[in-house]
C-alpha cells in the first residue's frame, strides 16, 4: 500500500511510460460559503496523454473522500476496485493517445495544502486559496502529480456570484458564475493555482521591451486599508526590469498576480503568475525597514522563480535546491543592485540572516549536500531548510564570485533559451556554466554540492617586532560531520576576499582588499609580507564564500573593542555572525557574547541586524547560559532593552525595535508596570505608538507571567476582532503560567487537533514559554507517548508543528537526550519523523555544550 508517498523510482518509470498533453478541470465551488469542517467540492478532471507501450499499466494521483467515476478511453472502471491510498489503476493503456476522465468529491481543508478554505471573522465571508507543492495538487484534481510530466492546464470554476476567481491564465468574463480559463502553457502540475472569493483588488501594469505585462495585487476587504499596492508594484517592476535585462528571456506567462492569502503556511508560493504571500505582508501596524525588505526579498524571490522554476523546472525534487538557490541569490542581487532599489546592503541582510540558518542546519545530524537524495515524496517534504535555500544561494554566490557575474548570468542565459518550458538537471546549467566561463564545473560541483558540512577558516600571520607583517597564510579546516551524518568532511576550493582594517578617527577603515583563490589545507598570501600590520584582517570580506571565519588574537582583540565602529554594515554583520556562531559552538561563553552585545549594538545602524542581535540574545540567555547565572544575564539584558527603548529616537526604527524587544523579556515588577501602563494609556513614550500588533505583543508578556488574565485577553479581543486577533489571543491563553492553561492547549493541538493550521501554530508558540521550564516539563514524557501518532494521523504542514514546536527543547538536560534516545529505539519513526526528532535534539545536545562552556567561563 503506497499511502501517499511516491518514490522517485515509480516516478522515474511514470515519466519513461507516458507523456501528458492536457488537462481540462471543472471545479464547482459554488458551496464554498455554506461548507462546513470536512467539507466537499465536486471535481471532473479530464486528461489526455500518450503511452510508450501497448497494454501498459500506470496510475494518476488522486486524494479524494470519494471518487464517483472513473473512466479511462471510454470504458468505465469501478471506481472501488481501481482507486486506493492516493492512486488510481490505470489497466491496458493504449500505445499512443488516451484519455481519462474522474469525477470525484474533493475535501476543503484548514491545513493550508490543497485547497485551503478561511472565514474571515470581520466580514463573514469565505475565502479559498490551494497549495499544491510538493504533491497536494492531487487533493483539487486527478494529477500525474511529478515535476517532470507537464501539460497545459484550462480550469473551468463554478463560484458564488460576486466572487473573484484568479488562476494561472488571465481572468475570463464569468457567465452565470462560471469562468472559462484559456489553457496554460506547458507547466508542472504543482505550480497550477486557484484563488477564489471576494477578494479586494489594485491593478497596474510593466511595460518594458515592447510589451505590456497586467499586475494585480489582491487581499481580503478587511485588510485592504493597510494594503500599499504602489510600494509593492514599486518593487515588482524593479524586479520585471532586473530579470528581463539578466535572463534576456521574456516574462513566460501571461499575466502577473500576486495574492495575500490567510493562514498560509510558507511566505509564499511561486504559482505561474499567481503568486500566492502570507497575508501577515499586508502589515496593519508599524514595522522596521527590516520587514519591508523581507517583504521585497520575497516578492523578488517568487518574481525569479518565474523563470527558474516555472518556465525551467527540475526533473525531481533532488534538484529542487536549484529553484530555490537560484530564487534566493536572484532576489538577493536584484535587491542590491537594481537602479532605484532602497536595499543596496541587502547582502548585509543575507549574511546575517539568510547565511546564519545554513550555518545552523549544516551543523545537524540531517546535513546533506546541498544536491540531496530524494528518493520520495516524503524526502523532500522535510527538505524545504536552510541548505536547500540559504546554503544553496550561498555557493551560487561563491560560483558567480569562482566565473564572474557575467559570465555567469549569460550562462543562465543560454540555459533559459535551451530548456524553456522543459525539465533539467543539474547538469544541464552546469554545461551551459562551463560554455560561457570556460571553467571546468566537475570538480567545484563534487566539492560544493556532493558534499555536507562547513569550512573554518583561520588567518596564520606573522610579524616582526616593528610590526611588519612576515608572513600571512590561510589554513582551511573541514571539522567532522555532525554524529548520525551521512559522508566524510573536505576542503574545498574558496574565492575569498581579505580585507585589511585600520582605526582612522575612531572607525574601522577598509584600507585594501584582495581577492584570491585558496584551496587545500594551508594558502600562502605573499602579498601582505613586507607591509605593516593592519588593526585587523577578515577573512572572506565581502561575504563571497561560505565558510565560518576566525579572527587572529590581535584582529579579535581590535573588533571586540570596535565591532560598531566598522565604517560599513557588511563587515559588521560578519563580525557579529561570527560571534554568534561561536557562542552556539561554545566558544564564546554566553555571558562573553551578552558583554559584546551590550559594547557594540548601540552603533548599529543596520535596523536588521539590530533585531536579530535581539533575538539571539534572547536565545543564548535562554538557552545557552550557565542556569545558576541566567537570571542575572537576562536581568541584564532587559534592563538594557528598557534603557535603550528610552533613548532610542522618537518615531524611529529603533525605537520600535527595542520596544518589542523590551516586551520579550521584560521581567521586575517595575519592568511588568511599563508594559501594563504603555498597554492602558496611563504610561507614554514620546514617539512610540502602541498600535494593534504592539499592544497584543505587551499582553502576551503580561499573560506569560500572569499580570494578565483571560478577561484581559477577551478585552483585547474585542477590540481586535479579526483573524489575526483571534490567533494572538489564542497564543495568548496558552501563554498563560498555569497548569490548566497547559493542559487545555495541549488538548486543543494534541488530542483534538481540529484547530486550523495558523491558529494552532499560534497555540504552540504561546504554550511554550522559556521561563516556564518546570511547568512544562510534565509534557516531555505526554510528547514522547503521543508524537508518532501525531505525526500518522495529521497532514505533513500540521503534524510537522506539532513535531517540532512542542519536542521539550527548553528541557536541556542529559535526560531529556535519554529520553529521545528512548523514543526513537523504541518507535522507530519513518525517516522524515526521524530527521524532526533528531534536528530538535541537537539543539538540546548543542544548549548543554554551551551551558557548560559559559559555566567554565565563570571560573576561569
Amino acid at each position: 500500500m503506497p499511502g501517499t508517498n511516491l518514490t522517485r523510482e515509480e516516478a522515474r518509470e511514470r515519466a519513461r511510460l507516458l507523456k501528458v498533453d492536457a488537462y481540462e478541470i471543472d471545479l464547482d465551488i459554488s458551496g464554498a460559503k455554506e461548507a462546513e469542517e470536512g467539507g466537499t467540492f465536486r471535481s471532473v478532471t479530464t486528461v489526455r496523454f500518450s503511452a510508450a507501450e501497448e497494454g501498459a499499466e500506470s496510475f494518476v494521483d488522486l486524494v479524494a473522500p470519494e471518487v464517483h467515476e472513473v473512466v479511462l478511453n471510454g470504458t468505465a472502471l469501478d471506481a472501488a476496485e481501481v482507486f486506493a491510498d492516493s492512486r488510481i489503476a490505470l489497466p491496458g493503456l493504449r500505445a499512443g493517445e488516451n484519455e481519462l476522465r474522474v469525477v470525484a468529491d474533493c475535501a476543503y481543508t484548514n491545513t493550508g495544502e490543497g485547497l485551503h478554505r478561511f472565514v474571515d471573522p470581520v466580514d463573514g465571508e469565505t475565502y479559498l486559496y490551494t497549495q499544491f507543492e510538493v504533491p497536494d495538487a492531487r487533493r483539487v484534481f486527478a494529477s500525474f502529480e511529478q515535476p517532470d510530466l507537464k501539460a497545459t492546464f484550462a480550469f473551468t470554476v463554478t463560484a458564488p456570484e460576486g466572487w473573484q476567481v484568479i488562476s494561472n491564465s488571465p481572468a475570463p468574463e464569468p457567465a452565470g458564475g462560471v469562468w472559462r480559463f484559456a489553457p496554460t502553457p506547458r507547466i508542472s502540475t504543482y505550480i497550477t493555482a486557484l484563488i477564489a472569493g471576494p477578494y479586494a483588488s489594485v491593478h497596474g501594469t510593466w511595460e518594458g521591451d515592447g510589451r505590456t505585462v497586467p499586475l494585480g495585487v489582491y487581499c481580503r476587504p478587511s485588510l485592504a486599508e493597510f494594503l500599499d499596492a504602489e510600494a509593492i508594484f514599486e518593487v515588482t517592476r524593479q524586479g520585471f526590469d532586473w530579470f528581463q535585462k539578466r535572463f534576456d528571456y521574456p516574462y513566460p506567462f501571461e499575466k502577473y498576480d500576486q495574492l495575500f492569502v490567510p493562514e498560509f503556511n510558507a511566505g509564499a508560493m511561486e504559482n505561474a503568475g499567481a503568486v500566492t504571500f502570507r497575508d501577515q505582508y499586508v502589515f496593519r501596524s508599524k514595522v522596521t525597514d527590516a520587514a519591508y525588505e523581507m517583504r521585497a526579498d520575497t516578492i523578488l524571490h517568487e518574481l525569479a522563480h518565474m523563470w527558474f522554476g516555472d518556465l525551467v523546472t527540475m526533473e525531481w525534487w533532488n534538484d529542487l535546491w536549484l529553484n530555490e538557490s537560484f530564487a534566493t541569490y536572484s532576489a538577493t542581487a536584484c535587491l542590491a543592485q537594481a537602479p532605484g532599489s532602497r536595499w543596496p546592503h541587502a547582502w548585509t541582510s543575507f549574511a546575517n540572516q539568510m547565511k546564519t540558518w545554513a550555518y545552523r542546519q549544516d551543523q545537524l545530524p540531517s546535513t546533506h549536500p546541498i544536491m540531496a537524495e530524494i528518493s520520495d515524496l516524503d524526502d523532500v517534504l522535510v527538505n524545504f531548510d536552510g541548505i536547500t535555500y540559504a546554503k544553496g544561494a550561498s555557493v551560487l554566490k561563491q560560483l558567480v564570485a569562482y566565473v564572474g557575474e557575467d559570465e555567469f548570468f549569460r550562462g543562465v542565459q543560454a540555459y533559459f533559451k535551451r530548456h524553456a518550458f522543459g525539465n533539467t538537471r543539474l547538469s544541464d546549467l552546469l554545461g551551459a556554466l562551463e560554455e560561457t566561463s570556460g571553467r571546468d564545473l566537475a570538480a567545484w560541483s563534487k566539492a560544493w554540492l556532493e558534499t555536507a558540512g562547513i569550512n573554518v577558516l583561520r588567518p596564520e600571520l606573522e610579524t616582526d617586532s616593528d610590526g611588519v607583517v612576515r608572513s600571512f597564510a590561510i589554513r582551511q579546516e573541514a571539522p567532522a560531520l555532525p554524529a548520525g551524518a551521512k559522508g566524510e568532511a573536505v576542503l574545498r576550493p574558496h574565492r575569498i576576499a581579505v580585507g585589511l582594517y585600520d582605526l582612522k578617527d575612531g572607525r574601522l577603515v577598509r584600507t585594501d582588499r584582495l581577492e584570491l583563490d585558496i584551496d587545500g589545507e594551508l594558502t600562502d598570501v605573499p602579498q601582505l609580507a613586507g607591509r605593516p600590520r593592519p588593526a585587523a584582517v577578515l577573512l572572506n570580506d565581502d561575504d563571497l564564500t561560505y565558510a565560518k571565519v576566525r579572527l587572529d588574537p590581535v584582529s579579535l582583540d581590535v573588533v571586540t573593542r570596535h565591532l560598531g565602529d566598522f565604517e560599513t554594515t557588511l563587515p559588521r554583520a560578519l563580525c557579529w555572525a561570527s560571534a554568534w556562531d561561536m557562542t552556539r559552538d561554545g566558544e564564546l561563553a554566553t555571558r562573553d557574547y551578552l558583554d559584546l552585545v551590550l559594547s557594540g549594538i548601540r552603533k548599529e545602524s543596520d535596523i536588521g541586524v539590530v533585531q536579530s542581535l535581539h533575538r539571539q540574545v534572547k536565545l543564548a540567555l535562554d538557552l545557552y547560559a550557565a542556569p545558576d547565572w541566567r537570571d542575572s544575564g537576562l536581568a541584564r539584558w532587559s534592563a538594557e532593552t528598557e534603557t535603550q527603548l528610552h533613548a532610542a529616537e522618537p518615531g524611529g526604527d529603533h525605537q520600535l525595535a527595542w520596544a518589542r524587544a523590551f516586551a520579550a523579556t521584560a521581567r521586575t515588577d517595575g519592568q511588568l508596570d511599563l508594559l501594563a501602563g504603555l498597554l492602558d494609556g496611563s504610561r507614554t513614550i514620546d514617539g512610540l505608538e502602541v498600535d494593534t500588533e504592539l499592544r497584543w505583543a505587551l499582553l502576551h508578556r503580561l499573560a506569560a507571567t500572569g499580570r494578565a488574565g483571560d478577561d484581559a485577553i477577551a478585552a483585547e479581543l474585542e477590540r481586535d476582532k479579526t483573524a489575526a486577533g483571534e490567533r494572538h489571543a489564542a497564543s495568548a491563553r496558552a501563554a498563560r503560567p498555569t497548569a490548566a492553561a497547559k493542559s487545555r492547549a495541549w488538548t486543543e493541538v494534541v488530542e483534538e487537533g481540529n484547530l486550523a493550521n495558523a491558529v494552532q501554530e499560534a497555540v504552540i508558540g504561546g504554550f511554550v514559554q522559556t521561563d516556564q521550564r518546570d511547568l512544562l516539563a510534565p509534557f516531555t514524557s505526554k510528547y514522547f507517548d503521543a508524537v508518532k501518532d501525531v505525526f500518522d494521523s495529521r497532514s505533513h504542514e500540521i503534524a510537522q508543528q506539532i513535531v517540532v514546536g512542542l519536542y521539550p527543547a527548553l528541557q536541556v538536560s542529559q535526560a531529556t537526550l535519554d529520553a529521545t534516545d528512548a523514543w526513537l529505539a523504541e518507535a522507530q519513526p519513518p525517516p522524515a519523523l526521524r530527521r524532526m526528532v533528531t534536528e530538535s535534539r541537537a539543539g538540546v545536545e548543542r544548549a548543554l555544550r554551551a551551558q557548560q562552556s559559559d559555566a567554565a567561563a565563570a571560573g576561569a
